[in-house]
């Protein structure tokens, strides 16, 4: 009996494992088939025209691509060492009260919808960027700020449990060694939870080049390649949020899907390049 349970046990496991990569393919080839007119008739220009106009049927990505990494990556390099700061400061430095209190406002702020953050960002930050750079304070800028304060709280949430789970005795090693603080986090704490940063990186890494609502409220909805961080633009999952409704004719929805499928590529791309660089970086351990 034991043994007819661990057969059923590992083959349950195996086909859930499994169904995801089943879903993921079955995403992908929904996406194609509705973009293959789109596909057949712009073909690999599209990914370099900004040119978005559907009163004529001509239509480009570039715009969209660009604006869509910028704000991603911008936003990335602002949160993470935010994150970081905040995780180790609750990990490691913070006297209980509070650590406490302040882990909780952690946990509820990635509890936050995105469309509250959109609007936060639309009637506070906005005005203030408008005030500090000109124009009318939107942008890609803006932008990558909002999605930095989104993502922050997870990145922060998930690294601090990561902290808290190194050993003391590792630790409490490094200051009898006569270690400071900063010698132990930076050669014993961090490189320990590595692993759950970087993963947590890459959850907000997915989170922030797919986010809609929150960058609809501040990018601008500029069809064009941006020349500043300052200048309006229009994500891929703002354009798909956007236009879906507008499009009266096929070869308009054929090129929303053929965008969503470029998003459905990239996303994979920048996540699977991460997860491949920490693989290659636990490999040379």
């Amino acid at each position: 009996m034991g043994r007819f349970n661990e057969i059923i046990f590992s083959s349950s496991a195996r086909l859930f494992a499994l169904s995801i990569i089943v879903l993921a393919a079955l995403i992908a080839v929904m996406l194609y088939i509705e973009a293959h007119e789109a596909i057949n008739l712009f073909g690999l220009d599209f990914l370099f025209s900004s040119k978005w106009a559907p009163n004529v049927e001509k239509f480009g990505a570039a715009g969209a691509i660009i604006s869509s990494l910028i704000t991603t990556f911008l936003s990335m390099i602002l949160a993470l060492p935010i994150a970081l700061g905040i995780a180790v400061y609750l990990g490691l430095m913070a006297p209980k009260p509070i650590k406490n209190t302040l882990g909780a406002l952690v946990e509820l702020l990635a509890a936050v919808p995105s469309v509250i953050y959109g609007m936060w960002g639309l009637f506070f930050l906005a005005p203030i960027m408008r005030d500090l750079v000109g124009g009318n304070g939107l942008g890609l800028l803006t932008t990558s700020i909002v999605l930095a304060i989104m993502i922050l709280p997870l990145i922060a949430s998930v690294s601090r449990d990561a902290i808290e789970t190194v050993p003391d005795m590792m630790k409490e090693s490094a200051y009898a060694l006569g270690a400071t603080m900063f010698d132990t986090i930076k050669n014993i704490v961090l490189p320990y939870a590595k692993h759950a940063i970087v993963g947590a990186a890459i959850l907000a890494l997915g989170r922030a080049i797919g986010e809609t609502m929150a960058a609809a409220f501040v990018i601008g909805s500029a069809h064009k390649i941006p020349d500043s961080l300052l200048s309006a633009g229009s994500s891929i999952p703002v354009v798909l949020a956007n236009e879906f409704t507008e499009a009266d004719s096929s070869i308009y929805t054929s090129s929303l899907f053929y965008l969503a499928f470029i998003l459905f590529i990239m996303s994979f791309l920048c996540i699977g390049a991460a997860k491949l660089l920490l693989i290659k970086r636990k490999g040379n351990k």
